[in-house]
């Protein structure tokens, strides 16, 4: 699908700097699903609903693995990738059973079909609007046919920079957070050809933005 550009690698190196510098004190903070209200775990419950027995199912940007481990608990087997080896380190320090590698959600390394779903949580909020589609088009590739891929992000317009809580943790850090609709992220999948099962957006709890869901699945 084309090299990616100079200032996309740019971006990509900056994101991954952020995290492996805050790797330890998200995993602190951040050591299961505490954030998650019941009604976001209900659309990874959901997703595992439609899913077989044993199902193999691809963490897109697994961070620490907290989520990996939602879903492991939850019978699927569990496989994260993710742009940052700080993270990653953490999570194979937290979660050795759950295998995990580096790597980026625009290039995926797995053939046609690996997974039985995808789950992309908050992992495309820091990749630019002309990312998307590709992002879109590699989580179509790697799930089988009738797989469903869900994407979790924060609702709204435009970007912002979201480093200031870790700067109040003593790293110099800085994070760009992309915000969308769930009509554009719609949008997105439907040109990659996968079809909408459900969405979802709900109000800020402890947040400062709404949050959205949105749950496709490639055609059988």
């Amino acid at each position: 699908m084309g090299g990616r550009s100079e200032a996309a690698r740019h971006d990509d190196a900056r994101v991954v700097a952020a995290y492996d510098a805050v790797a330890d004190d998200y995993a602190r903070h951040f050591p299961g699903t505490e954030p998650e209200s019941a009604l976001d775990l209900a659309m990874l419950d959901h997703l595992v609903s439609l899913l077989g027995p044993d199902p193999r199912v691809l963490d897109a940007g697994c961070g620490t693995g907290r989520i990996g481990r939602y879903l492991a608990d939850r019978g699927c087997r569990v496989t994260g990738l993710d742009l940052s080896p700080g993270m990653l380190a953490t999570a194979r320090r937290t979660h050795p059973d759950l295998p995990s590698v580096v790597g980026s959600i625009t290039d995926l390394p797995y053939a046609a079909g690996s997974f039985d779903a995808a789950v992309y949580w908050y992992s495309t909020i820091h990749s630019a609007d002309v990312l998307l589609p590709r992002v879109a088009a590699e989580a179509a590739r790697v799930v089988r046919a009738g797989g469903p891929v869900l994407v979790a992000f924060q609702v709204g317009a435009g970007s912002r920079e979201v480093g200031q809580g870790y700067r109040a943790l003593g790293h110099d850090v800085r994070m760009t957070r992309f915000h969308r609709s769930l009509a554009q992220w719609a949008s997105v999948l439907a040109d990659a050809g996968l079809v909408e099962l459900a969405r979802l957006e709900r109000a800020p709890v402890d947040e400062k933005d709404p949050q959205g869901f949105l749950l496709a699945r490639r055609p059988a």
